[in-house]
């Protein structure tokens, strides 16, 4: 039986998501981020050295990296489904989506995150003008520059075909659905971009997604 470890308001969101489309049987041990630290617990490291999540096991296979797993799946059972054939001219869109998700789109996602926290940041009195300060001008001088930069990039990706890889529908979308997300609460996706916000639609509507976030629970990037 394949088990994911699942950490509330996590990429494990989309490793739950693939199962349901893929629709194999599997478990799910919860795990919930400190209230405070917003980091996984110290549990997850019992599984995994590193304590993050998404965390696969399937028989004597214990996997992580969401991008490790979603490939690991698509192998092993995915039959030909929610990839091109390498023969497609689509293929390589393909590859260069489910990495591009993680390697290149969620970087400044997660700067922005860290400095937005800065700001509120529980720090002495004389230190709170500064911390701001840095942080909103590391924000205006880089991070948002950064994320209109790939916002764009994306709003014309997806503006050549119905999906990231083309006219079907395939895991590089998966894999993309979590930084769209997250830019959609926190990242400045907003209604000048569309094609993206078309693209959130599609996948929210896809029974599997249904199933795997009332599975999983919703997000909540507040």
């Amino acid at each position: 039986m394949i088990t994911v470890h699942h950490l509330n308001n996590s990429r494990s969101q989309r490793v739950l998501w693939l199962l349901e489309e893929l629709g194999l049987p599997y478990e799910i041990v919860r795990y919930q981020r400190d209230a405070k630290t917003m980091l996984a617990p110290k549990e997850l490291r019992a599984i995994h050295p590193l304590g993050k999540s998404p965390i696969l096991q399937d028989g004597e296979v214990t996997l992580a990296e969401s991008g490790a797993i979603v490939e690991y799946l698509l192998e092993r059972y995915g039959q030909g489904r929610l990839k091109p054939a390498v023969s497609s001219p689509d293929w390589l869109r393909f590859i260069y989506f489910l990495h591009y998700a993680e390697g290149s789109a969620m970087p400044p996602l997660l700067l922005k995150l860290v400095f937005v926290r800065m700001e509120t940041a529980p720090v002495p009195f004389f230190a709170k003008p500064v911390a701001r300060m840095l942080a909103k001008g590391a924000q205006k001088a880089f991070v948002d520059p950064q994320l209109k930069l790939h916002l764009d990039y994306m709003e014309g990706e997806i503006g050549k075909s119905e999906w990231f890889a083309g006219n079907e529908f395939t895991a590089a979308d998966i894999q993309m659905s979590f930084p769209l997300e997250a830019a959609a609460s926190r990242g400045g996706l907003d209604a000048s971009r569309p094609k993206l916000h078309a693209f959130l639609e599609r996948i929210h509507a896809r029974p599997a997604y249904q199933a795997a976030l009332t599975k999983g629970g919703k997000y909540d990037f507040a």
